[in-house]
């Protein structure tokens, strides 16, 4: 009987989880209350309580079940690198292209966090995971850019922050504009060139090394 009821109360969680992402997608995320989400669930609002916390808890869930760019694919471990930080680099941000161009849960949940998620108040708790996010995959690629200038892959003055931030503005922004029109290139076939030729910036561009005064 214990077994049947933790099945049962897996399955509810899942159904919840399928619901939000549906009515996410649909609606958007500040125009969805959990009410809504118990209707499409067909569940009570109380079985939601019982699985999350609240709306930002849901949305957490939600996106836990997709890797995220700024998360999963920027947190593996030096030793992991196999001596190869920036081929980690290029197959973590092109798999995360073509997984969103092919996976229809990756893309629909990567839709509501790129378009239909409304950030404005800096105290919600869903802007506040963001933000951390972002700053955290900042911090995890300047570590594997500095593990790639070790290993000769870039160049010693490389600046590494705004080498992040570019390579990070270069990718999200692709990824964006194509969640946006996905119907104006094909995300797949480019993903490859495109992440290369930001990756040859790094390697190429005069405007992303350091200033004489910044060296030391």
């Amino acid at each position: 009987m214990a077994r049947s009821t933790k099945e049962e109360a897996l399955e509810t969680r899942s159904r919840i989880l399928d619901a939000a992402e549906e009515v996410f997608y649909t609606r958007g995320l500040a125009q969805t209350s959990l009410a809504d989400v118990a209707v499409a669930a067909d569940v009570t609002r109380g079985a939601i309580y019982w699985h999350f916390k609240n709306k930002s808890d849901l949305f957490d869930a939600m996106c836990e079940r997709v890797r995220l760019p700024m998360e999963t694919l920027m947190a593996t471990p030096s030793d992991k690198f196999d001596g190869d930080p920036l081929g980690h680099l290029r197959n973590a941000w092109i798999f995360l292209l073509k997984d969103a161009s092919s996976n229809v849960r990756s893309r629909r949940i990567l839709d509501i966090i790129f378009l239909k998620c409304e950030l404005v108040d800096r105290s919600d708790p869903i802007w506040v995971r963001q933000h951390q996010c972002y700053l955290d995959g900042l911090a995890n690629m300047e570590r594997i850019l500095k593990d790639a200038i070790q290993l000769k892959q870039l160049p010693d003055d490389l600046d590494i922050r705004l080498a992040a931030i570019t390579l990070h503005s270069h990718v999200i922004g692709l990824l964006s504009n194509w969640l946006f029109s996905p119907s104006s290139f094909d995300l797949a076939a480019v993903a490859e060139s495109l992440i290369d030729s930001c990756l040859d910036s790094l390697r190429y561009s005069l405007a992303l090394r350091l200033k004489a005064e910044q060296v030391s």
